[in-house]
Protein backbone atom coordinates (compact mmCIF):
# COMPACT_ATOMS: atom_id res chain seq x y z
CA UNK A 1 0.00 0.00 0.00
CA UNK A 2 1.47 3.66 -0.99
CA UNK A 3 1.86 6.12 2.07
CA UNK A 4 -0.56 8.73 0.22
CA UNK A 5 -3.08 5.33 0.16
CA UNK A 6 -2.40 4.69 3.76
CA UNK A 7 -2.75 8.26 4.57
CA UNK A 8 -5.68 8.34 3.43
CA UNK A 9 -7.47 5.04 5.35
CA UNK A 10 -5.85 7.27 8.63
CA UNK A 11 -7.52 10.65 7.24
CA UNK A 12 -11.00 8.74 6.38
CA UNK A 13 -10.64 7.11 10.08
CA UNK A 14 -10.29 10.13 11.90
CA UNK A 15 -12.97 11.96 10.52
CA UNK A 16 -15.29 9.42 11.24
CA UNK A 17 -14.69 9.18 14.62
CA UNK A 18 -14.26 12.99 15.13
CA UNK A 19 -18.24 13.05 13.63
CA UNK A 20 -19.11 9.98 15.78
CA UNK A 21 -17.48 12.30 18.94
CA UNK A 22 -19.43 15.25 17.78
CA UNK A 23 -22.87 13.73 17.08
CA UNK A 24 -22.43 12.11 20.49
CA UNK A 25 -21.11 15.71 21.99
CA UNK A 26 -24.69 17.01 20.04
CA UNK A 27 -26.82 14.45 21.55
CA UNK A 28 -25.40 15.44 25.10
CA UNK A 29 -26.58 18.74 24.97
CA UNK A 30 -29.69 17.97 23.65
CA UNK A 31 -30.60 15.82 26.21
CA UNK A 32 -29.45 15.08 30.10
CA UNK A 33 -26.14 15.93 30.76
CA UNK A 34 -23.41 12.77 30.43
CA UNK A 35 -20.34 13.01 31.97
CA UNK A 36 -17.55 13.39 29.60
CA UNK A 37 -15.86 10.66 31.33
CA UNK A 38 -18.53 7.94 31.11
CA UNK A 39 -18.98 9.61 27.13
CA UNK A 40 -15.38 8.11 26.87
CA UNK A 41 -15.54 4.99 28.94
CA UNK A 42 -18.61 3.52 27.33
CA UNK A 43 -18.57 4.31 23.89
CA UNK A 44 -18.08 1.31 22.57
CA UNK A 45 -20.42 -0.52 25.24
CA UNK A 46 -22.84 2.64 23.36
CA UNK A 47 -22.80 1.12 20.11
CA UNK A 48 -22.62 -2.74 20.72
CA UNK A 49 -25.53 -2.62 22.60
CA UNK A 50 -27.66 1.07 22.50
CA UNK A 51 -27.06 3.23 19.87
CA UNK A 52 -30.70 2.61 18.95
CA UNK A 53 -31.20 5.23 21.79
CA UNK A 54 -30.64 8.81 22.09
CA UNK A 55 -27.70 9.71 24.39
CA UNK A 56 -29.23 10.95 28.05
CA UNK A 57 -32.53 9.24 27.09
CA UNK A 58 -34.22 6.87 29.48
CA UNK A 59 -34.54 4.69 26.79
CA UNK A 60 -30.41 4.46 26.81
CA UNK A 61 -30.74 4.31 30.89
CA UNK A 62 -32.90 1.05 30.65
CA UNK A 63 -30.80 -0.43 27.89
CA UNK A 64 -27.69 -0.22 29.59
CA UNK A 65 -28.69 -1.27 32.65
CA UNK A 66 -30.56 -4.33 30.59
CA UNK A 67 -27.24 -4.91 29.21
CA UNK A 68 -25.21 -4.67 32.77
CA UNK A 69 -23.42 -7.87 32.71
CA UNK A 70 -22.11 -7.27 29.10
CA UNK A 71 -20.85 -3.92 29.45
CA UNK A 72 -17.13 -3.54 30.23
CA UNK A 73 -15.48 -3.05 33.46
CA UNK A 74 -14.38 0.38 32.47
CA UNK A 75 -17.40 1.60 31.51
CA UNK A 76 -18.82 -0.05 34.64
CA UNK A 77 -16.22 1.52 36.89
CA UNK A 78 -17.35 4.88 34.65
CA UNK A 79 -20.51 4.68 35.64
CA UNK A 80 -20.46 4.21 39.62
CA UNK A 81 -17.74 6.77 39.62
CA UNK A 82 -20.09 9.56 38.17
CA UNK A 83 -22.96 8.60 40.46
CA UNK A 84 -25.13 6.42 37.51
CA UNK A 85 -25.21 3.48 39.07
CA UNK A 86 -23.70 2.48 43.32
CA UNK A 87 -21.51 -0.31 43.57
CA UNK A 88 -23.69 -1.87 46.08
CA UNK A 89 -26.25 -2.64 42.90
CA UNK A 90 -23.32 -3.93 40.62
CA UNK A 91 -22.38 -5.99 43.30
CA UNK A 92 -25.25 -7.39 43.93
CA UNK A 93 -26.07 -8.00 40.22
CA UNK A 94 -22.72 -9.76 39.65
CA UNK A 95 -23.15 -11.89 42.56
CA UNK A 96 -26.45 -13.13 41.27
CA UNK A 97 -24.90 -14.06 38.23
CA UNK A 98 -22.51 -16.05 40.17
CA UNK A 99 -19.36 -13.33 38.95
Amino acid sequence: MTHSKTTSKTTRGLITSAIVIGILSLQVTQAAAVSARVRMACISDYFSYCSQHRVGSPELRQCMRANGPSLSKRCVNALIAEGYVSQSEVSRRAASLGK
